[in-house]
């Protein structure tokens, strides 16, 4: 008996150790299941979380943090932006972005980007403002309406007092001679474009107090009229001192760290060249604005553009003609349709004897020997040139009018004749064809004649000859090109608004807006463009839509820089704007 005893005992034993291990193994079971999600789901979850918040500050707001109002429409907010590119190379003048910009991580999506509450504005159709609003920085008035105030500074020759009065058109004209419409003409200065485009922007229809949802921004420094006040008697310190305030000022913004201030854009009167300082040399021109870092990312619009550069782009010189309506225009264009045109051609303009690559010499010289010339010789002193009633007049007698380039390769008096519905004939493409792409077709021969600067200096070419050799219907075609240009060739009243027409501004303004938006979609879809050269920006202006890459063109031998290094080209184009500054004296269109 006690030996089975013993036995029952051990068995009782062994079954309770075996339910203890087993009691153990389940209770370890749990606790790793409790530590697992602990650390692995839970600090999962959190990282998510983190993740997605992180990614949210980057379009939202954070109140904690206080600033300064900066602009006239809002108090603005900080903006995030760690996952946009940090690119400082200049913005393009086709669609790509910079070489820095990579294709993206397949975890990344639209989100991450600052700028895509802007673009998802275009998809509400019920918003007319929808993929169109632009944002205005509200700039110290030091950049802009004290210069006003101070107009009497603004030029050594000119009082520019007048020429600032009716929101910077200038007085008005008398139509005594009836070669105006008795409305709409003002006695605008040619350099007049940054007060001129600024009060246009007060009256844009598509402004926002919201910088998140802007296509663009505007910064409304008056470029222009600043270095005018310089040019001449000033050190580089004085010249600088106002484009590096501006920058350290807009770099500052929120605004700018969206894209780094490629979706920033300004305007300036005056030829590019006052604005390309190649050295710190006192002796230099102009300042270095286009050269200062931040400003080679946005975009600067200027009467003149470089054909070597990609951050400045051209915009037409103010005519004398600024309709408040869409009627205005219509009568304008009827009038000149319907004109008499006894002169085969004609030309405006006083000789260069001091540069002898101008061909000014010959083409006066053939306009005196032909019989189907009108010829104003513009000089110092009294001359019709000076009067805007006389170069119109002249202009809507002409078939054809000769637009050689001035100082630099362009001059307003292609505008003025453009005006007049004469047909401009150019002599260097770098005058109209590769300046104003946004507002002239890329097909030049539909509205104006070429003849190469080289036929001419080599006498190959008589322009009287040249020009009657085209057909007569042809030249109906042409001169109605022409005349269904003007709109896009004029800035209205800025003090009213044209209903259905597209004047100047409207044409840039949309053009800076598709330039940025194209660059927020190559961004965010990861395109880039490794072969971009700088240097043929010109080129890639010309291009047909959906065309990136650029090759040996037949204007080649107008751009190209020399190899020898006897002569740099940017150093040449601003010594033309220092004799173009000699030359404001002649008044000359």
């Amino acid at each position: 008996m006690r030996r089975r005893h013993d036995q029952m005992d051990k068995g009782a034993a062994k079954n309770q150790n075996s339910r203890l291990c087993c009691l153990a193994s389940l209770s370890a079971f749990f606790w790793f299941l409790l530590l697992y999600f602990h650390f692995v789901i839970l600090a999962g979850d959190n990282n998510n979380k983190n993740n997605y918040n992180s990614s949210n500050n980057n379009n939202h707001i954070d109140h904690s943090t206080k600033l300064v109002p900066v602009s006239v429409y809002y108090e603005p907010t900080p903006i995030h932006v760690n996952d946009v590119p940090q690119v400082q190379a200049p913005p393009r003048k086709i669609g790509f972005p910079d070489p820095g910009v990579r294709k993206s991580d397949d975890t990344r999506n639209q989100k991450d980007f600052p700028f895509v509450r802007a673009l998802r504005t275009a998809e509400n159709k019920s918003d007319p403002c929808g993929g169109r609003y632009i944002y205005v920085h509200d700039l110290p008035s030091r950049f802009n309406e004290d210069m006003l105030k101070e107009c009497k500074t603004l030029s050594l020759w000119t009082n520019m007092c007048k020429f600032t009065t009716n929101a910077g058109l200038g007085p008005p004209l008398e139509n005594v001679e009836g070669v105006f419409s008795d409305t709409g003409w003002y006695a605008t200065n040619q350099f007049a474009v940054d007060v001129i485009f600024g009060n246009r922007m007060k009256q844009y229809e598509c402004l926002t107090k919201d910088s998140s949802i802007a296509a663009a921004v505007f910064v409304p420094f008056y470029a222009g009229l600043d270095i005018a006040r310089y040019l001449w008697g000033y050190n580089i310190s004085v010249r600088d001192a106002a484009s590096l305030d501006l920058v350290d000022w807009l770099v500052k913004r929120p605004e700018w760290s969206i894209m780094n201030g490629r979706d920033h854009f300004l305007v300036a009167g005056r030829i590019t060249w006052d604005f390309r300082r190649l050295s710190d040399e006192e002796s230099d021109w102009g300042n270095k604005l286009l050269f200062l870092p931040a400003a080679k990312n946005m975009s600067m619009l200027v009467v003149e553009s470089s054909p070597w550069n990609a951050n400045d782009f051209g915009i037409p010189y103010p005519t004398y003609f600024h309709p408040a309506k869409d009627a205005d225009v219509f009568m304008w264009q009827d009038r000149m349709r319907g004109l008499e045109r006894k002169w085969l051609f004609s030309f405006a303009g006083a000789p260069r004897p001091g540069n002898p690559k101008s061909i000014r010499g010959q083409l006066i010289d053939q306009c005196k020997r032909s019989r189907v010339c009108k010829l104003l010789e513009c000089d110092f002193g009294e001359s019709k040139c000076h009067s805007p009633s006389s170069i119109m007049q002249m202009f809507q007698s002409s078939l054809f009018c000769l637009q050689p380039q001035g100082d630099s390769y362009t001059r307003r008096s292609a505008f003025d004749s453009m005006l007049a519905g004469c047909i401009p004939v150019f002599f260097h493409p770098g005058s109209a064809y590769t300046q104003y792409t946004w507002h002239l077709p890329k097909n030049y021969t539909r509205y104006s004649v070429f003849i190469p600067e080289n036929d001419i200096r080599k006498r190959n070419v008589g322009i009287e000859e040249r020009l009657s050799q085209i057909p007569h219907e042809q030249v109906k075609i042409m001169r109605e090109e022409v005349i269904s240009l003007i709109p896009r060739l004029v800035y209205a009243d800025p003090r009213s608004k044209l209903d259905t027409l597209k004047d100047a501004f409207d044409v840039s303004v949309q053009a800076v807006i598709d330039k940025v938006t194209n660059l927020r979609k190559d961004i965010i879809e990861g395109r880039k463009d490794d072969n971009f050269i700088e240097e043929n920006s010109w080129k890639y202006a010309l291009l047909d839509e959906g065309k990136h890459e650029v090759g040996p063109h037949e204007w080649d031998p107008f751009f190209s820089k020399p190899k020898d290094g006897s002569e740099d080209s940017s150093k040449s184009s601003a010594e033309a704007a220092k004799n173009s500054w000699k030359n404001e004296q002649r008044n000359e269109s």
